[in-house]
Protein backbone atom coordinates (compact mmCIF):
# COMPACT_ATOMS: atom_id res chain seq x y z
CA UNK A 1 0.00 0.00 0.00
CA UNK A 2 0.93 3.57 -0.48
CA UNK A 3 3.27 5.09 2.09
CA UNK A 4 1.04 8.05 2.76
CA UNK A 5 2.55 10.67 5.01
CA UNK A 6 6.01 9.08 5.04
CA UNK A 7 8.89 11.42 4.33
CA UNK A 8 12.34 10.74 3.00
CA UNK A 9 14.83 12.08 5.54
CA UNK A 10 16.64 15.20 4.41
CA UNK A 11 20.36 15.00 3.81
CA UNK A 12 22.17 16.95 6.55
CA UNK A 13 23.34 20.38 5.46
CA UNK A 14 27.12 20.40 5.15
CA UNK A 15 28.49 22.76 7.77
CA UNK A 16 32.02 22.52 9.17
CA UNK A 17 31.02 24.62 12.19
CA UNK A 18 28.17 23.01 14.21
CA UNK A 19 27.31 26.48 15.56
CA UNK A 20 27.11 28.11 12.12
CA UNK A 21 24.00 29.61 10.54
CA UNK A 22 23.85 26.70 8.07
CA UNK A 23 23.94 24.18 10.92
CA UNK A 24 21.10 26.02 12.67
CA UNK A 25 19.10 26.06 9.44
CA UNK A 26 19.36 22.26 9.44
CA UNK A 27 18.03 22.16 13.02
CA UNK A 28 15.26 24.62 12.14
CA UNK A 29 14.02 22.50 9.23
CA UNK A 30 13.95 19.37 11.38
CA UNK A 31 12.05 21.31 14.05
CA UNK A 32 9.42 22.31 11.46
CA UNK A 33 9.31 18.76 10.11
CA UNK A 34 8.52 17.43 13.58
CA UNK A 35 5.57 19.83 13.66
CA UNK A 36 4.08 18.29 10.50
CA UNK A 37 4.85 21.07 8.05
CA UNK A 38 4.08 19.93 4.50
CA UNK A 39 7.00 18.13 2.87
CA UNK A 40 6.71 20.09 -0.40
CA UNK A 41 6.83 23.41 1.43
CA UNK A 42 9.73 22.32 3.61
CA UNK A 43 11.78 21.39 0.57
CA UNK A 44 11.34 24.87 -0.87
CA UNK A 45 11.96 26.54 2.50
CA UNK A 46 15.11 24.50 3.07
CA UNK A 47 16.54 25.46 -0.31
CA UNK A 48 15.86 29.16 0.20
CA UNK A 49 17.33 29.20 3.71
CA UNK A 50 20.47 27.43 2.49
CA UNK A 51 20.86 30.20 -0.11
CA UNK A 52 20.44 32.77 2.64
CA UNK A 53 23.00 30.99 4.84
CA UNK A 54 25.55 30.88 2.03
CA UNK A 55 24.90 34.53 1.19
CA UNK A 56 25.65 35.36 4.82
CA UNK A 57 28.81 33.22 4.88
CA UNK A 58 30.15 34.97 1.77
CA UNK A 59 29.91 38.25 3.70
CA UNK A 60 31.53 37.01 6.87
CA UNK A 61 28.28 36.50 8.76
CA UNK A 62 29.00 32.98 10.02
CA UNK A 63 27.05 32.45 13.23
CA UNK A 64 23.57 33.43 14.46
CA UNK A 65 24.88 36.09 16.84
CA UNK A 66 26.42 37.85 13.81
CA UNK A 67 22.91 38.46 12.47
CA UNK A 68 21.35 41.87 13.04
CA UNK A 69 18.78 44.16 11.49
CA UNK A 70 21.34 45.60 9.05
CA UNK A 71 22.22 42.16 7.67
CA UNK A 72 18.56 41.29 7.11
CA UNK A 73 17.89 44.61 5.37
CA UNK A 74 20.96 44.12 3.17
CA UNK A 75 19.58 40.73 2.14
CA UNK A 76 16.23 42.36 1.40
CA UNK A 77 17.95 44.87 -0.90
CA UNK A 78 19.89 42.02 -2.52
CA UNK A 79 16.62 40.26 -3.37
CA UNK A 80 15.13 43.48 -4.73
CA UNK A 81 18.08 43.87 -7.14
CA UNK A 82 18.34 40.22 -8.12
CA UNK A 83 17.23 39.24 -11.63
CA UNK A 84 16.15 35.87 -12.98
CA UNK A 85 17.56 34.04 -16.00
CA UNK A 86 15.08 35.87 -18.26
CA UNK A 87 16.44 39.23 -17.11
CA UNK A 88 13.34 40.15 -15.12
CA UNK A 89 13.46 41.06 -11.42
CA UNK A 90 11.94 38.85 -8.76
CA UNK A 91 8.26 39.58 -8.29
CA UNK A 92 7.18 41.24 -5.01
CA UNK A 93 5.45 37.98 -4.07
CA UNK A 94 8.68 36.00 -4.56
CA UNK A 95 10.67 38.52 -2.53
CA UNK A 96 8.04 38.40 0.20
CA UNK A 97 8.12 34.61 0.34
CA UNK A 98 11.92 34.40 0.48
CA UNK A 99 12.01 36.98 3.27
CA UNK A 100 9.20 35.25 5.15
CA UNK A 101 11.35 32.12 5.39
CA UNK A 102 14.22 34.18 6.76
CA UNK A 103 11.92 35.96 9.22
CA UNK A 104 10.54 32.65 10.52
CA UNK A 105 14.08 31.34 10.91
CA UNK A 106 15.13 34.44 12.86
CA UNK A 107 12.10 34.12 15.12
CA UNK A 108 13.08 30.50 15.79
CA UNK A 109 16.65 31.57 16.60
CA UNK A 110 15.31 33.97 19.23
CA UNK A 111 13.02 31.26 20.62
CA UNK A 112 15.99 28.89 20.96
CA UNK A 113 18.03 31.63 22.68
CA UNK A 114 20.62 31.52 19.89
CA UNK A 115 20.35 35.30 19.42
CA UNK A 116 19.62 38.03 21.95
CA UNK A 117 16.72 39.38 19.92
CA UNK A 118 14.87 38.65 16.68
CA UNK A 119 16.78 40.62 13.99
CA UNK A 120 13.81 40.46 11.60
CA UNK A 121 11.13 41.38 14.14
CA UNK A 122 10.30 44.80 12.68
CA UNK A 123 11.26 44.10 9.08
CA UNK A 124 8.99 45.90 6.61
CA UNK A 125 8.02 43.27 4.06
CA UNK A 126 7.58 44.05 0.34
CA UNK A 127 4.07 44.93 -0.73
CA UNK A 128 2.70 42.05 -2.74
CA UNK A 129 -0.06 43.90 -4.53
CA UNK A 130 -2.99 42.03 -6.05
CA UNK A 131 -2.32 39.02 -8.25
CA UNK A 132 -5.19 38.11 -10.53
CA UNK A 133 -5.79 34.94 -12.53
CA UNK A 134 -6.09 36.86 -15.76
CA UNK A 135 -6.99 33.98 -18.07
CA UNK A 136 -10.10 31.86 -17.75
CA UNK A 137 -11.24 29.16 -20.15
CA UNK A 138 -14.54 29.42 -21.95
CA UNK A 139 -16.88 26.44 -21.82
CA UNK A 140 -16.06 25.68 -25.46
CA UNK A 141 -12.32 25.70 -24.70
CA UNK A 142 -12.85 23.40 -21.72
CA UNK A 143 -14.69 20.88 -23.89
CA UNK A 144 -11.93 20.94 -26.51
CA UNK A 145 -9.30 20.22 -23.87
CA UNK A 146 -11.33 17.44 -22.25
CA UNK A 147 -11.73 15.78 -25.65
CA UNK A 148 -7.97 15.55 -26.32
CA UNK A 149 -7.13 12.21 -24.61
CA UNK A 150 -7.81 9.04 -26.60
CA UNK A 151 -10.26 7.32 -24.29
CA UNK A 152 -9.92 4.12 -26.26
CA UNK A 153 -6.56 3.52 -24.59
CA UNK A 154 -5.72 2.71 -20.97
CA UNK A 155 -3.67 5.86 -20.41
CA UNK A 156 -5.97 8.09 -22.45
CA UNK A 157 -8.95 7.07 -20.34
CA UNK A 158 -6.97 7.80 -17.20
CA UNK A 159 -5.97 11.23 -18.50
CA UNK A 160 -9.59 12.07 -19.38
CA UNK A 161 -10.65 11.12 -15.85
CA UNK A 162 -7.90 13.37 -14.46
CA UNK A 163 -8.96 16.35 -16.58
CA UNK A 164 -12.60 15.87 -15.62
CA UNK A 165 -11.59 15.73 -11.95
CA UNK A 166 -9.67 19.00 -12.22
CA UNK A 167 -12.58 20.75 -13.90
CA UNK A 168 -15.17 19.41 -11.47
CA UNK A 169 -13.30 19.90 -8.20
CA UNK A 170 -10.81 22.76 -8.82
CA UNK A 171 -8.21 20.95 -6.71
CA UNK A 172 -4.49 21.63 -7.00
CA UNK A 173 -2.20 19.32 -8.96
CA UNK A 174 -0.38 18.13 -5.83
CA UNK A 175 -3.74 17.39 -4.21
CA UNK A 176 -4.80 15.30 -7.20
CA UNK A 177 -1.51 13.41 -7.32
CA UNK A 178 -1.91 12.51 -3.64
CA UNK A 179 -5.48 11.23 -3.92
CA UNK A 180 -5.83 7.67 -2.67
CA UNK A 181 -8.52 5.12 -3.40
CA UNK A 182 -9.73 5.64 0.15
CA UNK A 183 -10.34 9.34 -0.63
CA UNK A 184 -12.97 8.59 -3.29
CA UNK A 185 -16.62 8.15 -2.34
CA UNK A 186 -18.63 7.70 -5.52
CA UNK A 187 -21.74 6.83 -3.51
CA UNK A 188 -21.81 10.31 -1.99
CA UNK A 189 -20.12 12.01 -4.92
CA UNK A 190 -17.25 13.52 -2.90
CA UNK A 191 -13.47 13.48 -2.72
CA UNK A 192 -11.51 13.81 0.51
CA UNK A 193 -8.55 16.12 -0.04
CA UNK A 194 -6.01 15.34 2.64
CA UNK A 195 -2.96 17.38 3.53
CA UNK A 196 -3.88 20.27 1.26
CA UNK A 197 -2.09 23.61 1.39
CA UNK A 198 -1.43 24.50 5.00
CA UNK A 199 -1.89 20.80 5.85
CA UNK A 200 -5.68 21.35 5.88
CA UNK A 201 -8.11 18.56 4.99
CA UNK A 202 -11.42 19.17 3.21
CA UNK A 203 -14.15 17.43 1.23
CA UNK A 204 -15.03 18.59 -2.29
CA UNK A 205 -18.05 17.62 -4.41
CA UNK A 206 -17.52 15.54 -7.53
CA UNK A 207 -19.88 16.29 -10.41
CA UNK A 208 -21.88 13.54 -12.10
CA UNK A 209 -19.88 13.74 -15.33
CA UNK A 210 -16.57 13.45 -13.49
CA UNK A 211 -17.99 10.55 -11.49
CA UNK A 212 -18.92 8.76 -14.71
CA UNK A 213 -15.42 9.12 -16.17
CA UNK A 214 -13.74 8.07 -12.93
CA UNK A 215 -16.01 5.04 -12.67
CA UNK A 216 -15.12 4.02 -16.22
CA UNK A 217 -11.41 4.53 -15.45
CA UNK A 218 -11.72 2.35 -12.35
CA UNK A 219 -13.44 -0.39 -14.33
CA UNK A 220 -11.38 -0.36 -17.53
CA UNK A 221 -7.98 1.27 -16.95
CA UNK A 222 -6.90 1.10 -13.34
CA UNK A 223 -6.97 -2.73 -13.09
CA UNK A 224 -4.47 -2.94 -15.96
CA UNK A 225 -2.21 -0.28 -14.43
CA UNK A 226 -2.43 -1.93 -11.01
CA UNK A 227 -1.26 -5.24 -12.51
CA UNK A 228 2.30 -3.88 -12.32
CA UNK A 229 1.89 -2.77 -8.72
CA UNK A 230 -0.61 -0.83 -6.66
CA UNK A 231 0.39 1.64 -3.96
CA UNK A 232 -3.18 2.74 -3.29
CA UNK A 233 -3.16 5.94 -5.34
CA UNK A 234 -6.36 6.79 -7.19
CA UNK A 235 -4.59 7.70 -10.42
CA UNK A 236 -1.75 5.34 -11.29
CA UNK A 237 1.22 5.70 -13.60
CA UNK A 238 2.10 3.07 -16.19
CA UNK A 239 4.11 1.17 -13.57
CA UNK A 240 1.38 1.23 -10.93
CA UNK A 241 2.79 4.01 -8.77
CA UNK A 242 1.34 7.40 -7.85
CA UNK A 243 1.72 10.16 -10.41
CA UNK A 244 4.23 12.94 -9.71
CA UNK A 245 2.70 16.45 -9.52
CA UNK A 246 5.13 17.75 -12.16
CA UNK A 247 4.08 15.00 -14.56
CA UNK A 248 0.42 15.85 -13.99
CA UNK A 249 1.15 19.49 -14.79
CA UNK A 250 2.96 18.56 -18.01
CA UNK A 251 0.11 16.29 -19.12
CA UNK A 252 -2.47 19.03 -18.60
CA UNK A 253 -0.32 21.60 -20.42
CA UNK A 254 0.11 19.25 -23.40
CA UNK A 255 -3.65 18.73 -23.55
CA UNK A 256 -4.22 22.50 -23.55
CA UNK A 257 -1.72 22.94 -26.39
CA UNK A 258 -3.16 20.01 -28.36
CA UNK A 259 -6.61 21.60 -28.09
CA UNK A 260 -5.28 24.76 -29.71
CA UNK A 261 -6.03 26.91 -26.68
CA UNK A 262 -3.61 29.83 -26.63
CA UNK A 263 -3.76 30.62 -22.94
CA UNK A 264 -0.87 30.05 -20.54
CA UNK A 265 -1.14 27.95 -17.43
CA UNK A 266 -1.82 24.33 -16.61
CA UNK A 267 -3.74 22.71 -13.78
CA UNK A 268 -4.43 26.08 -12.17
CA UNK A 269 -6.13 27.22 -15.37
CA UNK A 270 -8.88 24.68 -14.62
CA UNK A 271 -8.91 25.86 -10.99
CA UNK A 272 -9.37 29.50 -11.97
CA UNK A 273 -11.97 28.59 -14.57
CA UNK A 274 -14.09 26.51 -12.21
CA UNK A 275 -14.05 29.20 -9.52
CA UNK A 276 -14.86 32.03 -11.93
CA UNK A 277 -17.65 30.19 -13.75
CA UNK A 278 -19.24 29.15 -10.45
CA UNK A 279 -19.13 32.75 -9.24
CA UNK A 280 -20.73 33.94 -12.48
CA UNK A 281 -23.34 31.22 -12.06
CA UNK A 282 -24.39 32.68 -8.71
CA UNK A 283 -22.37 30.62 -6.20
CA UNK A 284 -21.76 32.26 -2.82
CA UNK A 285 -18.10 33.16 -2.48
CA UNK A 286 -17.93 31.36 0.87
CA UNK A 287 -18.77 28.07 -0.86
CA UNK A 288 -16.06 28.75 -3.44
CA UNK A 289 -13.65 29.40 -0.57
CA UNK A 290 -14.46 25.96 0.85
CA UNK A 291 -14.09 24.31 -2.56
CA UNK A 292 -10.68 25.87 -3.20
CA UNK A 293 -9.42 25.24 0.32
CA UNK A 294 -8.49 28.86 1.01
CA UNK A 295 -7.78 29.68 4.64
CA UNK A 296 -8.78 33.33 4.15
CA UNK A 297 -11.81 34.70 2.33
CA UNK A 298 -9.60 37.51 1.00
CA UNK A 299 -7.74 34.98 -1.14
CA UNK A 300 -10.97 33.82 -2.74
CA UNK A 301 -12.18 37.38 -3.31
CA UNK A 302 -9.72 37.85 -6.16
CA UNK A 303 -12.25 35.96 -8.27
CA UNK A 304 -14.80 38.72 -7.70
CA UNK A 305 -12.36 41.02 -9.48
CA UNK A 306 -11.86 38.60 -12.36
CA UNK A 307 -15.53 37.92 -13.06
CA UNK A 308 -15.79 40.34 -15.96
CA UNK A 309 -19.07 38.84 -17.21
CA UNK A 310 -20.92 39.94 -14.07
CA UNK A 311 -19.38 43.41 -14.31
CA UNK A 312 -20.39 43.66 -17.96
CA UNK A 313 -23.97 42.60 -17.18
CA UNK A 314 -24.31 45.29 -14.52
CA UNK A 315 -22.66 47.85 -16.80
CA UNK A 316 -25.01 46.98 -19.68
CA UNK A 317 -28.06 47.25 -17.43
CA UNK A 318 -27.15 50.47 -15.65
CA UNK A 319 -24.75 52.61 -17.70
CA UNK A 320 -26.61 55.11 -19.93
CA UNK A 321 -23.96 54.85 -22.64
CA UNK A 322 -23.62 51.07 -22.66
CA UNK A 323 -26.01 50.48 -25.60
CA UNK A 324 -26.33 51.99 -29.04
CA UNK A 325 -29.75 53.55 -29.49
CA UNK A 326 -31.61 53.91 -32.76
CA UNK A 327 -31.12 57.38 -34.18
CA UNK A 328 -28.24 58.11 -31.86
CA UNK A 329 -25.71 58.32 -34.72
CA UNK A 330 -26.64 60.08 -37.94
CA UNK A 331 -25.15 60.55 -41.35
CA UNK A 332 -22.01 62.65 -41.23
CA UNK A 333 -19.97 64.61 -43.67
CA UNK A 334 -18.20 61.45 -44.79
CA UNK A 335 -21.45 59.63 -45.42
CA UNK A 336 -21.31 57.36 -42.37
CA UNK A 337 -24.71 56.17 -41.19
CA UNK A 338 -25.80 54.84 -37.82
CA UNK A 339 -25.48 51.08 -37.24
CA UNK A 340 -29.23 50.61 -37.61
CA UNK A 341 -29.25 51.93 -41.16
CA UNK A 342 -28.18 48.67 -42.76
CA UNK A 343 -24.68 49.86 -43.61
CA UNK A 344 -22.02 47.56 -42.17
CA UNK A 345 -19.57 49.26 -39.84
CA UNK A 346 -16.57 47.92 -41.76
CA UNK A 347 -17.97 49.25 -45.04
CA UNK A 348 -18.60 52.64 -43.50
CA UNK A 349 -15.05 52.85 -42.25
CA UNK A 350 -15.97 52.65 -38.56
CA UNK A 351 -13.49 51.14 -36.16
CA UNK A 352 -14.90 47.75 -35.21
CA UNK A 353 -15.84 47.69 -31.51
CA UNK A 354 -17.10 44.49 -29.96
CA UNK A 355 -19.07 45.66 -26.97
CA UNK A 356 -19.58 42.15 -25.65
CA UNK A 357 -16.07 40.82 -26.22
CA UNK A 358 -14.61 38.91 -23.27
CA UNK A 359 -11.53 40.33 -21.66
CA UNK A 360 -8.51 38.26 -22.36
CA UNK A 361 -5.03 38.15 -20.91
CA UNK A 362 -2.21 36.05 -19.69
CA UNK A 363 -2.75 33.79 -16.72
CA UNK A 364 -0.69 34.34 -13.61
CA UNK A 365 -0.61 31.10 -11.72
CA UNK A 366 -1.29 31.94 -8.09
CA UNK A 367 0.99 29.47 -6.40
CA UNK A 368 2.31 30.35 -3.03
CA UNK A 369 5.54 28.36 -3.26
CA UNK A 370 8.75 29.39 -4.94
CA UNK A 371 9.08 25.98 -6.53
CA UNK A 372 5.80 26.53 -8.32
CA UNK A 373 6.64 30.05 -9.49
CA UNK A 374 10.13 29.20 -10.69
CA UNK A 375 8.73 26.09 -12.36
CA UNK A 376 6.17 28.16 -14.11
CA UNK A 377 1.17 25.43 -10.20
CA UNK A 378 -1.74 27.31 -5.61
CA UNK A 379 -3.94 29.65 -4.91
Amino acid sequence: MRGRGKRKPYEPIEAADPESILAQIDRHIRWLEARQYAASGLKTRRGELIRFGRWCAERGVERPFDLNRTVIELYQRYLARRVKADGLPLSPKTQWLKLSYVATFCKWLARERLVLYDPAADLEMPRQGLSLPRAVLSQEEVERILAVPDTGTVLGLRDRAILETFYSTAIRRSELAWLGMCDLDLGRGVLAVRHGKGNRDRFVPLGERAQAWIRRYLEESRPELAAYGDDGALFLSADGTALAPNWVGEMVRKAIDAAGVKKPGGCHLFRHTAATLMLEGGADIRFIQQLLGHAKLETTQIYTRVSIEQLKAVHQATHPGARLRSGGVRKTEGGVRDPGSGVREEEAGWPRILLDEEEEGDEEDLRLTLAAEEDSEDT
